[in-house]
């Protein structure tokens, strides 16, 4: 059975080649490729390699390279026609039927792609012709050259109505496939079709390998409308699914090891001619989502480069809404903010390409792109906005389909809020004795928190099932207890979280009275204010449970009397426990998410939380002076 071109490169476009291979190889990443032991030959150091970016895979130890359909033809023993049928269907693809019609519309297809390079070849021409001298100086004014015209093959479509069409007709081509292959505007209230593209710069669109398949038309005087114009949709070109130089931005985005997204045709060719050739464009429109599919093949995380004005600006936030639900682990994207007023094009003649690598040297990972975005855009003036803020945040977090990154988001977002609402340490809040810190305050003590194993083993520091802990019921207890401690580590006490509910309202009771300055003159008028506070709001019943669950008789250091110190400790080492508790999750799921996909960021993750915890393991110790009354301590750890 014969599949048409088209149709291969459709179902390769769907299915990576890592992941077809790696049903039989155990991938790893290696810079920009995979790499893995022959599935051919026995060896046991890899020289198999996958290049997703080039769609193939390279066998060094048998000489052997192909694609995804030969791959299965040599691993499984399958015809061209079965690998072909079991990808496209893996790609959701439907194989088109050896039928009389699907010759012939194949049969249409090439004679469109012969109809587009006969157009092509000619608006080439004409650029060089005397005509095109217009043309010329409006890219000797933008400074692109010879070479760069060459290498992207712009050329110039004349002012005469009928000149391509003249010209095509003339070589064989049909009315009908030049307006099919979008060439001629036709219509009920055209009496004779003419050329779509007239006294205009052209820049031929190209798919994967190459071959135009439409064009774009920049207007040489500015009283033109629309500045840009592209073919219509034609049974080879959907707009939204083709970046402009994707078939010269793949090799040189897997050698850069990163693309460059922008807006605007010229802007690649300048990027181009100044060595930035992994440079790509959408057409005229927003990123859509099949344009991210393409860039995420050619790199991991691309750089979309805007405009410095309020259009670009616009441009970025819908490209956030549109990439949130699809990003991953491994696909995200970052944003480069030009200098107001310019394009890349603008700032490359203006400064060169050293000033283009520093703005996108600068480039926003996504994550702080969508907190810029909200942030700016947001009125925290009061507890209701604020609400609504953290409303915002959380709806973004919750389009993220990947569990682990969106909780990693909202972590993020959770840290960052935070940070914003919490009081600056500078100010001095209303009631406070001078020093801000009231009686009984001291400095954090420098260097590891430790305790000692008794502590350690206990209750107390054991993980916690749903509902209120005795762990929960500790730290709370030191928070209403010692409410110095929440006012000099108020960000760090806003960042517990507590799955039972009333310990979070717990928690945000003594944050608000730190925030709003309820310190009184002494611990003892403090702690009893805080008391009002939770009585006042009906958590009595909350607090003495924390009470029973603690047992104060044994844990004397969450007792309002305790020193402070010694609850320091308590507190530092409860959250230590944690924080431990949680690496060991993250660690597990690090450890099961690089079994399933071993690539060099899984493997990253999971050697980083490592090294977390080994480092957490060293803070087990006796505290020398740990229960020294209060008043009676010789010093700090």
């Amino acid at each position: 059975m014969r599949f048409p071109p088209q149709f291969l490169d459709d179902v390769k476009a769907r299915l990576p080649v890592s992941e077809v291979v790696r049903r039989r190889v155990r991938l790893v990443k290696a810079g920009r490729e995979w790499k893995g032991l022959s599935p051919f030959s026995a060896e046991k150091t890899p020289s198999f390699f996958v290049n997703d970016q080039k769609m193939a895979w390279f066998d060094f130890s048998s000489g052997q390279n192909g694609d995804i359909f030969n791959f299965l033809e040599l691993t499984e023993g399958l015809s061209f026609p079965e690998a072909v049928e079991r990808l496209a269907a893996e790609a959701g693809l439907q194989p088109p039927r050896a039928s009389p019609e699907a010759l012939e519309q194949e049969k249409r297809r090439v004679g469109l792609r012969e109809v587009l390079a006969g157009a092509a070849a000619f608006f080439r021409a004409q650029l060089s012709a005397r005509g095109g001298a217009k043309a010329r100086d409006y890219l000797a004014r933008r400074g692109l050259g010879e070479e760069a015209q060459a290498r992207f093959g712009l050329g110039y479509a004349p002012a005469d109505k009928f000149a391509l069409r003249d010209h095509l007709a003339a070589k064989g081509a049909t009315r009908e496939a030049m307006i099919e292959a979008g060439l001629l505007v036709h219509g009920e209230d055209v009496a004779v079709p003419y050329d779509r593209f007239r006294d205009r710069l052209i820049f031929p669109i190209c798919d994967r390998s190459g071959r135009p398949i439409a064009f774009g038309g920049r207007a040489l005087e500015d009283a033109v409308q629309p500045k840009y114009l592209n073919s219509p949709e034609t049974p080879l070109f959907h707009k939204g699914s083709v970046l402009f130089n994707h078939h010269l931005a793949r090799l040189a985005a897997h050698q850069a090891g990163r693309l460059v997204v922008v807006e605007g045709y010229v802007d690649v060719v300048a990027l181009a001619q100044a060595g930035v050739g992994e440079a790509a464009a959408p057409l005229g429109t927003a990123l859509t989502a099949e344009q991210a599919e393409l860039a995420w093949r050619m790199s991991e995380e691309p750089i979309l480069c805007f405009d410095g004005d309020r259009a670009g600006r616009k441009a970025a936030w819908r490209a956030i809404d549109m990439a949130l639900p699809l990003i991953g682990p491994e696909r995200s994207f970052r944003f480069a903010f030009l200098p107001d007023g310019q394009d890349p094009d603008d700032l490359l003649r203006a400064s060169g390409r050293e000033a283009l690598e520093e703005t996108l040297s600068r480039a926003l990972p996504l994550v702080d792109a969508v907190w810029t975005r909200e942030s700016e855009a947001s009125d925290l003036s009061t507890p209701e906005r604020r609400a609504a803020f953290e409303g915002r945040l959380e709806a973004i977090a919750a389009q993220i389909r990947d569990e682990r990154l969106r909780r990693h988001y909202r972590d993020a977002f959770r840290a960052r809020r935070n940070a914003l609402f919490a009081p600056s340490r500078s100010e001095p809040r209303p009631g406070a004795r001078a020093g801000g810190r009231g009686a009984g305050a001291r400095e954090r003590p420098a260097g590891p928190i430790v305790a000692g194993p008794s502590l350690s083993a206990s209750a107390l520091m054991q993980p916690q099932g749903s509902g209120p802990g005795a762990g929960d019921a500790l730290i709370l207890l030191i928070l209403v207890n010692h409410p110095a401690l929440v006012e000099r580590r108020i960000e760090e006490v806003a960042a517990l979280e507590f799955s039972w509910p009333e310990g979070a309202a717990l928690r945000d009771l003594a944050v608000a009275a730190a925030g709003e300055g309820a310190a009184r003159e002494t611990r003892e008028d403090a702690a009893a204010g805080l008391r009002a506070a939770i009585e006042a709001r009906g958590l009595s019943p909350a607090l003495a449970r924390c009470e029973a669950l603690a047992g104060l008789a044994s844990h004397w250091y969450a007792r309002p009397d305790a020193a402070e110190a010694d609850a320091e400790k308590v507190l530092d080492q409860a959250i230590l426990h944690r924080r431990a508790a949680a690496l060991n999750k993250d660690l597990a799921d690090a450890r099961r998410a690089f079994e399933a996909a071993p690539t060099e960021a899984n493997w990253a993750r999971f050697r980083d939380l490592q090294e977390q915890l080994r480092a957490r393991g060293g803070l087990e110790a006796s505290v020398d002076g740990f229960g020294v009354p209060s008043g009676r301590r010789s010093g700090g750890l």
